[in-house]
C-alpha cells in the first residue's frame, strides 16, 4: 500500500454541504410549485408565466433573434402550398 492519506473529514464536509444544498433546492422547488399553484388559483395561465420567466432570462439580442426566426418560420409556413405541407407530414 502507498502512504497516501485520504482526508475523510474533508470529504465528509463536502458531501454534507452538497446534501444540504440538495435539500434546500428541493425546498425551493416545492415553494416554486406553490407559487405557480397560487397563480393558477387566481386565474393566471401557468404556461404563459413560465414563458415570461424564460424570456426574461434571455438578453435582448437573443430574444430579438428568437422572435425574428419565429416570425420568419411562421411566414414561410403561411406561404407554403397546403399540398406541400401534407406531403411533408
Amino acid at each position: 500500500m502507498s502512504d497516501v492519506t485520504i482526508p475523510g473529514g474533508k470529504i465528509r464536509s463536502f458531501v454534507e454541504r452538497i446534501e444540504n444544498i440538495d435539500g434546500e433546492l428541493a425546498e425551493l422547488n416545492e415553494q416554486k410549485k406553490e407559487v405557480f399553484a397560487e397563480a393558477k388559483g387566481e386565474g393566471f395561465d401557468v404556461k404563459i408565466l413560465k414563458e415570461i420567466i424564460k424570456l426574461r432570462k434571455q438578453d435582448q439580442d437573443e430574444r430579438d433573434e428568437r422572435e425574428s426566426l419565429l416570425d420568419l418560420y411562421m411566414r414561410a409556413m403561411e406561404t407554403a402550398a397546403p399540398d406541400k405541407v401534407a406531403k411533408a407530414a
